[in-house]
């Protein structure tokens, strides 16, 4: 799986965050509370949704420490910070080059990030920049299903801008 790689410009992201771990995953709960209220936001730039991590600048990609804690977001992308809804946040996802992977499959299978991780990132001419990592879940999302596709956003920068 090779995937694209694209600079991506700044967005403004609205939703809603949890601190969250690998071994105490409270994503369905975010989700939960979040996806009754989305349409609660009026100025979204597309019906995609953006599942974002923003991990701690010294995580280990190789999850040998699975109870490491970091901030797990549901959201959208919006126009502008205007009417903000109660108990909602807001987040600028910054300006960067990321590996998109198209991803067809169970959004539970991690064989994908094995893959992200262990094969392709060694043998690439990148490493991993320290931005948010995040999920789009377009029209052909679809929870828990095998046929189910999303893009994968990886933060990476030239190996020889360490």
């Amino acid at each position: 799986m090779v995937p694209r790689i694209e600079q991506l410009q700044e967005k403004k992201l609205v939703g809603k965050q949890i601190i969250t771990s690998i071994a105490n995953n409270q994503t369905f709960s975010l989700w939960s509370s979040f996806m009754p209220r989305r349409k609660e936001i009026v100025n979204t730039v597309s019906t995609d949704l953006f599942s974002m991590q923003v991990y701690p600048y010294d995580f280990d990609f190789t999850f040998s420490n699975l109870s490491v804690t970091f901030q797990k977001w549901a959201t959208v992308e919006v126009t502008d910070f205007e009417n903000i809804p109660e108990e909602m946040e807001t987040y600028v996802l910054p300006a960067g080059l990321y590996a998109v992977f198209e991803y067809k499959g169970l959004n539970t299978d991690t064989k994908i990030f094995e893959y992200i991780f262990g094969t392709w990132l060694p043998s690439s001419q990148y490493n991993i920049d320290n931005r948010p990592h995040f999920e789009i879940l377009g029209a052909k999302y679809k929870n828990n299903d095998p046929n189910s596709e999303e893009e994968i956003w990886i933060p990476i920068k030239l190996k020889n801008n360490i």
